[in-house]
């Protein structure tokens, strides 16, 4: 939390409230985990639980925030995707606990990553929980992409101020963390925020994305899909087609002489490249270079028109 700035206003925030003895009962923490949702979150339920919480946060020496940093608070709760989904029994396993008296005499706490996806039966049995969740409960629900939660679900919690930090905030905090010079910030639609950014960059994974990002742009400027997407593997299309997404985008605002109804082929084309991606998830299986070679192709005929 202290290496990451922009989520102080809103700690600060809910600090008051308990300070003060307004705090709802769920709260909705629409800040996806690479801009530090789950430090957020966690922090959150901390400071919920924290005998001596201060306006900054919890005080980090209390029995409570000891039990919480040693993953042994019996009175707080974590749930997250088993697999895909989060399952209909974790939840109701999860409402169950929340029945029970505070081994601890506070506040019971459960906290939900990736909230976006509960199944419609897992989000059936959390609904109850959420309307009434008993004397001193407080539910959190991380989402990496709020959009995307129930909106039965969604309407039921209230929403912490967040913000998203600007680029140039962004640009100067990566390279204090990561002492470099260049601009990675370029992948941070690819990779899903700035601690993503920096393990992508720390793993090699961020030169893949540019060399994935000058495949792109020699295969469809010639025609002929490039070796390095020749061979992707199922596990990197994904990288692959937001990486396209994003040289389309720039293309798009490079290309202000191409005509109107062009640009918004392209833009359609630009939405079917991610609607791709979004499906990747329930597919068995993918056809890789079948998929790029008809991309690439898709994209020729568009300005050839």
């Amino acid at each position: 939390m202290a290496q990451l700035p922009w989520l102080h206003q809103p700690l600060e925030a809910f600090c008051s409230l308990l300070k003060t003895k307004r705090i709802g009962h769920a709260y909705l923490v629409a800040m996806d985990m690479g801009y530090g949702g789950e430090q957020l979150t966690l922090a959150l339920a901390k400071s919920s639980l924290c005998t001596a919480v201060g306006y900054a946060g919890s005080c980090g020496f209390c029995k409570s925030c000891q039990l919480v940093e040693a993953n042994n608070h019996p009175d707080l709760y974590r749930v997250e995707a088993d697999g895909a989904q989060i399952k209909v029994d974790q939840i109701r396993t999860l409402c169950q606990k929340l029945t029970t008296t505070p081994q601890q005499g506070g506040r019971r706490i459960a906290f939900i990553l990736n909230s976006e996806r509960l199944n419609q039966a897992s989000a059936n049995a959390l609904l109850k929980t959420l309307e009434e969740p008993g004397k001193d409960t407080i539910l959190f629900l991380q989402a990496n992409s709020p959009s995307r939660l129930l909106s039965t679900i969604s309407s039921r919690c209230q929403r912490l101020h967040l913000e998203i930090p600007a680029k140039s905030v962004v640009r100067q905090w990566l390279h204090q963390e990561l002492q470099i010079s260049e601009d990675v910030t370029w992948c941070l639609p690819v990779v899903g925020g700035p601690l993503a950014v920096i393990e992508a960059v720390e793993s090699g994974r961020e030169q893949l994305l540019v060399s994935y990002r000058k495949a792109w742009l020699q295969s469809l400027s010639s025609g002929l899909l490039c070796d390095s997407l020749i061979n992707v593997n199922e596990k990197q299309v994904s990288d692959a087609l937001k990486v396209l997404y994003l040289v389309v985008h720039r293309i798009l605002v490079k290309k202000q002489e191409v005509d109107p109804l062009t640009r918004v082929a392209l833009a359609n084309f630009a939405g079917k490249i991610m609607q791709v991606e979004t499906r990747l998830s329930v597919m068995p299986t993918v056809n890789s270079l079948a998929l790029f070679e008809g991309l690439t192709i898709e994209y020729r005929q568009l300005m050839s028109q």
